[in-house]
């Protein structure tokens, strides 16, 4: 193919820890393919490999990174300085771009990048490509407002988004989070957001729902349950806790329960939960490629709240239990109370959390299911359909050109009066 007659899309997630950013890049990358369009992922993920890439994706893999504090970085994999690790993503960021020239150019959460690798490669776009689209995208919420304020003054990075970026897309809802006034984005920028909407998930089929249930519910259990941490760094004391509530009871509980560990859960934590689920007869898995049949066939998820697992569970409809972390960040704890006010999911506390009072949420939570589930049903997941539009757009296959953020006709407006009118 002629490369005057193919549209390139540069996509960079910096993968320091977890799944989401690598989930959230592949969904939209999945959704953006299509005839004449090249999209290359440039991604720190280990895991990057075990997805299966659409025709037309592929990604470069750039060192591992592994972050030990909130300022401090080692690499993940190879024994080399941090600085050296850093200085060689850098130059695989930089050479990418320069060789693939892309048309569009997306970055997933980090302005400037992991420790500033992005900033040249922006810096050479906007001198010698100024017809690529540099484009910021956000999750719904990053932190709390006042630390947010803080960092991005501190760090530049509202000239930053001034200088370097033509759009900002916030994959999120206005009406129900919005960061432009939360985190005082200035007019000249907040012209350029645009809100998405949330970005859904694979829909698992019904078939592969029944399937999914009959291997995972044993005879004399109709109930289902669904423990699953995302990357699994942090989510041992969650797995703990369950796993305790179950030990403690004098009787088999009424429900059979899947735990997934996710990847990254140190392996003496992870071998602990395998052994006490192991005793306690329930399905352990450290990876689980479908994760949307195991969310769909569930009766309950318990889960902290991520931005890729509530995606998840919303796209799949599946009444849910949060349990958000609250440090290093309050963003998991902001969206589920927000989530949580509009009778989406139900949540419980970090700092609540014990065997009793988890055991005592899932048992009400199992006798109001559905309820969860309906509400669930009329949330708008347009995230991917309106970057599909917008990617037409600057194709130049669509004149009109789509609303700002500031417009009324926003693709997710209508979601409080649905809200409301349940």
């Amino acid at each position: 193919m002629a490369r005057n007659s193919s549209y390139n899309i540069l996509m960079y997630s910096h993968d320091t820890y977890g799944l989401g950013h690598i989930r959230r890049t592949m969904a939209i990358a999945g959704h953006l393919s299509g005839k004449n369009i090249n999209i290359l992922i440039l991604t720190g993920s280990p895991l990057a490999g075990r997805f299966n890439f659409p025709e037309g994706v592929d990604f470069v893999r750039i060192p591992g990174m592994i972050k030990k504090s909130n300022d401090e970085y080692q690499s993940l994999s190879i024994r080399i300085d941090a600085r050296q690790a850093l200085d060689i993503r850098k130059r695989i960021i930089s050479a990418t771009a320069k060789a693939f020239r892309p048309n569009l150019f997306i970055v997933d959460k980090e302005p400037l990048g992991l420790r500033n690798e992005v900033r040249p490669t922006l810096e050479w776009m906007r001198g010698c490509l100024p017809r690529t689209r540099t484009i910021l995208g956000l999750r719904d919420i990053l932190d709390d407002a006042a630390t947010v304020r803080r960092d991005w003054f501190g760090n530049g990075i509202y000239g930053v988004l001034e200088d370097l970026y033509s759009e900002i897309w916030v994959y999120g809802v206005q009406e129900l989070y919005d960061p432009v006034a939360e985190y005082a984005i200035p007019e000249p920028v907040s012209q350029r957001v645009h809100f998405t909407g949330y970005i859904p998930r694979q829909t698992a089929g019904r078939s592969a729902i029944q399937r999914a249930r009959g291997e995972h519910l044993s005879s004399g259990r109709n109930k289902l349950v669904v423990v699953t941490v995302g990357g699994g760094g942090d989510g041992f004391p969650v797995m703990d806790t369950f796993l305790s509530a179950l030990e403690q009871s004098n009787a088999p509980p009424p429900f059979q329960s899947v735990l997934v560990s996710g990847p990254f859960m140190p392996e003496e934590e992870r071998k602990n939960i395998q052994a006490r689920a192991r005793r306690l007869g329930i399905r352990f898995y450290r990876f689980h490629r479908r994760m949307e049949c195991l969310i769909a066939a569930a009766d309950l998820v318990v889960s902290m709240g991520g931005y890729n697992t509530s995606c998840e569970i919303l796209s799949q409809n599946a009444a849910a239990l949060l349990i958000p972390r609250e440090s290093p960040r309050r963003e998991q704890l902001i969206r589920a109370e927000i989530l949580g006010r509009h009778a989406l999911v139900d949540y419980l506390p970090w700092s609540a959390l014990s065997p009793a009072r988890l055991r005592q949420k899932i048992d009400r939570l199992l006798g109001c299911s559905q309820r969860l589930k309906e509400a669930m049903a009329r949330f708008p997941l347009t995230g991917l359909e309106w970057m599909r539009l917008r990617l037409l757009e600057l194709q130049d296959l669509r004149r009109q050109p789509l609303p700002r953020a500031d417009s009324r006709t926003s693709p997710a407006k209508p979601l409080l009066r649905v809200l409301q009118n349940r």
